[in-house]
């Protein structure tokens, strides 16, 4: 099955900011395009916002001017849904109601062929309930492009229960025609993205609600040690808590109520006060003309220590020794059959987060975990109510001698970057292993959707087979709610052996 002719004619309903998007890339692509919205006067405006887009096109030498014209040629809006007959796509993008969507597909069954192509560009609904009011479900199938259009490349093709796997092989092919990067996925709540990345906004809430650490601090630890492009803060500011918080809820009710998605009351608080972000002017920062931003707390400078002693395997954190000779800090190693570490000329231990509490240690620091030791500009340190001050002061002049900021947190668990990291791989072991998707299509998803600086199933190949099992394993000893209890998924993973009875790689 082949990707559509670009003869044919491709109808978006709904005129949107995502309509809107996904009708300039039908039409960029070369495709006679048909704009329908219920609001009359609706589909006229959408063309003239998008034919302004595409003379902008021309400015940045993107399009020809002959380009240009040709497209906006190919542009017609529709009186009704009668215009639409003859299509053979038809992209909806209104509101987020199963009702909604379900009337309007069926009165387009009453008007287009027998052979045209039915898709919904939902985000937080299933497919298969939208598809369910059909006649003809096999032709139905999910589209999610992600928001601007034509910016993002990646494109969710979700078949649902009783989508027929050509109608799903042809939208893919349809997607990838118009210069997308499609993923092929189930019908699961959230499809791929938004139900892998629901921990990154989850556990830095968490870590807020626990008093951790403030939003500025969370989110600079995310940017500068985990390597995101944005905090879980600046992030839904920019989304619109409502919409964040909506798609939470309804991945959480989806799943029934399945603990590890739980939303949070602080963000429920947040939307309930109207603070929703960019579009309100105020969220968890403050957007007003005149606000200034708040910086994340960093520590003082300190010393660093004479040296250190290596002890054991350092996991993830392993070339840390390196940096520290670099930085004309004295290394000495010791082996040990213990976990790996770091130790002061005081005796005090540097631990990489692993999911216990730093007060359970004694005289010890939690270091977080970051993307790459070397490229990081921040380092998070958590220390224990035991812990010396002395112990502390030396651990931040180590980070910091290494060229580091630092950012002391408050005692919590798998710290910011490591839990979040952690749960990310989970849930998606746990994806893939539910038949959502390739491990090849979730790493995609992740990085073109959300923009994660490696895809989660790599990132986890690259932590260690039982990294993130061992951590969330810890985590859940210290919160019995079930939240980030490892799932069976990751728990094979972790104890996998090959057939010769040793541990995969």
């Amino acid at each position: 099955m082949t990707a559509l002719d670009l003869s044919s004619p491709v109808a978006v309903v709904g005129t949107g900011t995502m309509g809107q998007g996904i009708a300039q890339v039908a039409l960029v692509a070369g495709h006679p395009v048909r704009l329908y919205d219920a609001a009359p006067g609706r589909a006229r405006e959408a063309a003239d916002a998008i034919g302004a887009r595409l003379d902008r096109l021309v400015e940045k030498d993107r399009l020809t001017g002959a380009e240009r014209d040709a497209a906006r040629a190919r542009l017609t809006p529709a009186e009704s849904l009668a215009g639409l007959a003859g299509c053979a796509l038809v992209v909806e993008a209104v509101v987020e109601r199963l009702d909604v969507k379900q009337e309007l597909f069926r009165a387009l069954e009453d008007v287009v062929g027998d052979d045209c192509l039915l898709a919904t560009n939902t985000s937080s609904l299933s497919v298969t309930a939208v598809g369910g009011a059909l006649r003809e479900p096999g032709r139905f199938v999910g589209l999610h492009f992600f928001n601007p259009a034509p910016l993002l490349p990646l494109v969710e093709v979700v078949s649902g229960y009783a989508t027929d796997p050509a109608s799903a092989t042809r939208a893919y092919e349809t997607a990838r025609a118009w210069g997308k990067t499609p993923v092929a996925c189930a019908d699961t709540p959230g499809f791929v993205v938004n139900r892998i990345a629901r921990p990154f906004y989850a556990e830095a809430l968490a870590v807020f609600e626990d008093q951790g650490a403030d939003p500025a601090t969370i989110d600079a630890v995310l940017r500068e040690s985990g390597g995101f492009r944005m905090g879980a803060f600046e992030l839904t500011d920019l989304i619109g808590q409502d919409v964040n918080e909506s798609v939470t809820h309804s991945v959480w009710q989806a799943f029934f109520q399945d603990v590890r998605f739980t939303p949070s009351l602080a963000q429920r608080r947040l939307v309930e006060s109207g603070r929703l972000g960019r579009k309100s002017g105020q969220g968890w920062y403050d957007y007003r003309d005149g606000a200034e931003r708040p910086r994340p707390h960093t520590a003082e400078p300190a010393d660093p220590p004479a040296y250190v002693v290596v002890e054991g395997d350092l996991g993830p954190a392993a070339e840390l020794p390196a940096l520290i000779r670099e930085a004309g800090v004295e290394v000495r190693e010791k082996a040990t059959g213990t976990g790996g570490r770091l130790v002061l000329p005081g005796g005090g231990q540097l631990l990489l987060a692993d999911g216990r509490t730093t007060a359970e240690l004694g005289d010890s620091v939690h270091f977080d975990l970051a993307l790459d030791y070397r490229r990081a500009t921040r380092v998070a340190l958590s220390a224990g109510t035991g812990t010396p001050r002395g112990t502390l002061a030396g651990a931040t002049g180590l980070f910091q001698a290494l060229g580091k900021q630092v950012s002391v947190i408050g005692d919590v668990p798998g710290m910011i970057v490591a839990r979040t990291v952690a749960r990310i791989v989970d849930l998606a072991h746990d994806a893939v292993a539910k038949g959502a998707a390739t491990e090849e299509d979730v790493d995609t998803a992740m990085r073109l959707g959300v923009n994660y600086p490696l895809g989660p199933l790599e990132w986890g190949r690259t932590l260690g087979r039982s990294w993130a099992h061992a951590l969330l394993v810890e985590l859940h000893r210290r919160d019995v709610t079930g939240r980030c209890a490892p799932s069976l998924a990751l728990y094979r993973h972790a104890h996998a052996v090959d057939a010769t009875g040793g541990s995969r790689p």
